[in-house]
Order: C-alpha cells, then structure tokens, then sequence
C-alpha cells in the first residue's frame, strides 16, 4: 500500500498485545493493536499525515473540525510539514484533547456541540481564511488509505485473522481496515447505542443525520461519511451496538489486564464481543483505536 511507504518514518509501528485472560473470556485468540502508543495518542495520525504529506507545498494552511484526536493528529503534520493549523473543537470536547492540539501549535477555534455547530464555523474559518485547506477528518480517501495502515500491520503482523474488529464513528478507520481486508478477512465494527447513525445508515441503505453527542464514546460522535458508507455498504460490513456502560466496563478490563491506558473509544469492540462471544471467530485482531483521556484525581 502507497500509504504505508509513504508514512514511513512518520508515523508508529504500534505494538500488539495480547491477553490469556481476556482470550478466555470470548473464547478466541485476540490481538489487539494499540493504536493508544501512537504519535498524538490515536489511529489519526495515519490518515491527516498521509493527506498532509500530499499537499502542495505552497499550501501554507489547513483546517479542519474534530472533537480531539483528529484536531492533534493534524496539528502534528501541519507542523512537520511546515504549515499552519487550524482546528474547530466542540466546547464539550475532553480538556487533554483541547491542550494537546494547542501544545502542537495550532489554533483552536470554539463551536458548540452538535455536528451542525462544527461545520457553521468552520465555514465562517474557511470564509476568513481563503488560502487554506481543509482535511477532513474521516470522509477523504487519503484519510481512510492512511488510517487503513494500522490493520495492514497487525495482518503483517500476526498473520492470518478470522475477523478484524474496529470502532465506528466517522468510518474513516472502518473504510480502511475494510479496503486491507479485501474480502479476505470478516470485518466487524462496533458502534455507541447513543451514536447507532452508522448501524442504522447501513441496516436502511441510505445516510442517517449523526445523533445528539451524548455517548462517553466521545471519539465516536461524528457522523458516517458518504464515501465510508459507500465502501461498507458495498462490502456488506456488520455494525454492532453496545450501551456506554458495556464500553466503560471493557475499558475498565484493558487498563487492568492489559496494563495500557486507553479511551472510551477504543473500548467498544472488546464491549461488544464480551456482550457476545458467539459472534467472534477462532482469531480476531481488534484496533485499540487510542489512549486519550485524563487520568482519575486530582493531576
């Protein structure tokens, strides 16, 4: 894949843990990549590098929206790239995620909570700055071939796999992992109960509108894009639903046997197949999507 050769060096081989204990509770052989080791602490990294890496140089700008992981991933390459950011973030966005895209050197510009909020004013930054770029954060085809590099490495990794488990939101990630699989490998996604618009658009054949952000899940708030959707449409790719207490208490089960930190997010596929092991085949490989979340007291 061009994204891989062209990441290289830029980005993580992120390590892949396993964990007899948790192989014991489903039943199955599981190989969980950790994507919470990678530079800025998230997958996100792949993909706004991989798009960043192809501007023109006498591209001095780029913008985007993101509730976190996204906003840092690009702040990142901007600067390795010799490039300005900036990033539209949700006032309700986690304050670690805010002061790592400000620590990175890029401007962050406030908006409120819903979907709606964030495309407003990046429309208004856009309007305001002419010359600039904007790098979406999940629906952009340099985005999912970047994002799908952390699925080529576990397979390259730990060989053949029954299943590849991923966390939905955007679908950036989902897209990727599902364009590596090449129908070889059985793709399932695991999505927020109160963020389903991924399972629902999939399940009635058409986009639905992103619901209200209230999951904990909050890397997995954002809408399905149009071009994820048409690749897992196309590719026939399950969307499976949990509740936020199934992902907190899957979250709660990595920190403790797998001694890694990692957010709320990338605790959704473990949740799901702990809610039904009968679904996960002999091998599975699952994307610990990252790691970004404060930890407890008073810090």
């Amino acid at each position: 894949m061009a994204a891989a050769q062209r990441l290289s060096g830029h980005t993580h081989r992120t390590p892949v843990m396993t964990s007899a204990s948790l192989n014991e509770a489903v039943e199955a052989e599981l190989f969980f990549k950790c994507e919470n080791f990678q530079r800025t602490g998230s997958f996100k990294l792949r993909g706004a590098m991989n798009a960043t890496l192809q501007l023109s140089q006498d591209v001095s700008m780029v913008v985007t929206h993101s509730s976190g992981n996204h906003g840092a991933a690009l702040a990142l390459a901007a600067k390795e790239c010799g490039k300005r950011a900036m990033v539209v973030v949700p006032k309700d966005a986690r304050p670690e995620k805010r002061l790592a895209i400000e620590r990175l050197g890029a401007e962050v510009v406030d908006c409120g909570e819903e979907l709606e909020d964030r495309e407003t004013v990046l429309a208004e930054v856009m309007a305001s700055e002419p010359e600039a770029v904007f790098v979406p954060p999940y629906d952009h085809a340099e985005i999912i071939a970047g994002q799908g590099t952390a699925a080529l490495e576990l397979v390259e990794e730990v060989g053949d796999l029954d299943q590849l488990w991923v966390p939905i939101g955007g679908g950036g990630l989902a897209a990727g992992t599902t364009i590596v699989a090449n129908g070889q490998i059985d793709v399932i996604c695991a999505e927020p109960e109160l963020a389903r618009d991924a399972h629902d658009s999939l399940a009635m054949g058409d986009l639905q509108p992103a619901m209200p952000p209230h999951t904990v899940a909050d890397g997995l708030r954002t809408a399905l894009g149009k071009l994820n959707f048409e690749i897992l449409r196309q590719n026939r790719i399950a969307v499976v639903l949990v509740d936020d207490e199934a992902i907190l208490k899957a979250m709660g089960l990595i920190w403790n046997r797998l001694k890694i930190v990692v957010e709320p997010s990338a605790a959704a596929c473990l949740a799901a197949m702990l809610l039904d092991p009968r679904r996960v085949a002999k091998r599975a490989g699952i994307i610990l999507s990252g790691g970004n979340i404060s930890p407890p007291g008073p810090y």
